[in-house]
């Protein structure tokens, strides 16, 4: 709880049962969360508007950061401590593994840079790897 209490206050964000609730179950997660597994999972009962807010909040305040996915949904996960308000730096490689359907912030993995043509000018790279995770593949 105290880990929970640092990051919002760090954060300069209010302190609320909601948010709490919220960001002990990323930081109890082993792998990224989807919209519709907090609501799931959360002993407190929430709309989904207040759910979407929460996530917005956070990841505009660095919390945490946002998981492109094959099928145009949404995941998050819990950044690091180099993430800050409007400043993610979290470019490094997210796996989804086949068998468990987990998806897994690989923070050692960076995505490689990309040479872009002449007048295209990133602002965000993501990489996502598609395979059978350690735990799978040990079962």
């Amino acid at each position: 709880m105290n880990q929970t209490l640092d990051i919002l206050k760090r954060s300069g964000l209010s302190v609320t049962e909601g948010r709490r609730e919220i960001l002990n179950l990323f930081i109890q997660s082993e792998g990224a969360l989807a919209h519709a597994d907090i609501e799931s999972n959360t002993k407190i009962s929430f709309d989904r508007v207040t759910v979407y807010r929460t996530l917005q909040t956070f990841v505009e305040n660095g919390i945490i950061h946002q998981i492109p996915t094959t099928d145009n949904t949404i995941l998050y996960a819990l950044c690091k401590d180099k993430c800050g308000s409007g400043h993610h730096h979290d470019e490094h490689v997210h796996f989804i593994c086949n068998d468990c359907e987990k998806t897994i912030c690989l923070d050692d993995v960076i995505v490689p840079s990309v040479k872009f043509p002449e007048g295209f000018h990133p602002l965000q790279s993501a990489m996502v790897v598609k395979g059978i995770c350690s735990d799978c593949i040990k079962n």
